[in-house]
């Protein structure tokens, strides 16, 4: 990679490690709905008069897009942040979504996974089953719902990630572009649900009551997290082989563990650090299990 490539990569991965403490700053006042709404109305809505929609690929194939990640992956997302996931755990749990993909991928494009990616989902299970097992100690006292609901989210990721290799066989695309357009489609289900679940009064509420620091955080969810950092990883993975960009995400929770013990106050319990290193551990058994065999 160049040193230009390399800057981008780092830029995504601090963005995106501190993603988290971010959003739990911005759930202390907002409901976890409207602000996944909020973010995808500043990634969308005032881009569309300058952004053209993505050529070679379907609005069927946007919206599909657009609903699995923004309601699910981010609106299961956040509601565990707010039912008690901590903001360093949850960037651990989510980088499951990797060994998701490559069991979706077995069952629905036929994929074959190898032998030490077995060996890495394996440890993997290991290391969430004991984070899963110490809810309520550490961490800001972690709860079992958040602790699924995150999970769920990643599922929900791996999901956008089958999505997104449909769209590369459509035909080539304008990252940004794609990020746009794709954003549109999960903000009426959004604010639906948000209106539903807690009432218009109180969505009305919330809204009149976004101050600065509402609108710095969901200024950084949209346009450095959504925009910049989704923009720059997908051209990081159009001009490099996936195994070389890839492993660069197992920074992303070693980021997102610092932030939130330095900006929360969230220390994980011995157990958690054991579970943790148990999914870190997984994940690089699945990204260079294959260089370690071949030695």
């Amino acid at each position: 990679m160049s040193r230009s490539d390399w800057f981008s990569a780092i830029i995504v991965i601090v963005v995106w490690g501190l993603n988290f403490v971010v959003m739990k700053w911005g759930l202390d006042t907002l409901s976890p709905l409207l602000l996944c709404a909020l973010r995808f109305v500043a990634a969308s809505l005032p881009f569309l008069l300058f952004v053209r929609p993505p050529k070679n690929l379907s609005w069927g194939l946007l919206a599909g897009y657009g609903l699995v990640q923004g309601v699910g992956q981010f609106g299961l997302l956040f509601t565990g942040m707010k039912m008690g996931m901590p903001a360093g755990m949850a960037s651990v749990v989510l980088q499951t979504q990797a060994f998701i993909t490559m069991l979706l991928a077995a069952v629905m494009l036929g994929e074959k996974p190898q032998r030490w990616q077995w060996l890495g989902l394996t440890i993997a299970i290991g290391g969430l089953i004991l984070i899963g097992a110490a809810h309520g100690n550490g961490a800001a006292d972690m709860t079992l719902l958040g602790f699924v609901l995150t999970v769920g989210a990643a599922a929900m990721w791996a999901g956008s990630n089958l999505l997104t290799r449909v769209a590369a066989k459509q035909g080539s695309y304008e990252p940004v572009s794609f990020i746009v357009w794709t954003s549109v489609f999960p903000i009426a289900p959004l604010l639906g649900l948000s209106v539903w679940l807690e009432g218009g009064d109180a969505v009305r509420a919330q809204l009149q009551q976004v101050g600065p620091r509402e609108l710095g955080v969901i200024a950084y969810l949209a346009l450095l997290s959504t925009l910049l950092g989704y923009g720059l990883w997908t051209r990081l993975l159009q001009r490099y082989a996936a195994s070389t960009v890839a492993p660069l995400s197992l920074l992303v929770p070693v980021i997102g563990l610092l932030s939130a013990m330095v900006l929360l106050g969230e220390f994980p319990s011995g157990v958690q650090w054991l579970g943790t290193a148990g999914v870190l551990l997984g994940m690089m058994v699945n990204q260079f299990g294959g260089r370690w065999m071949r030695r």
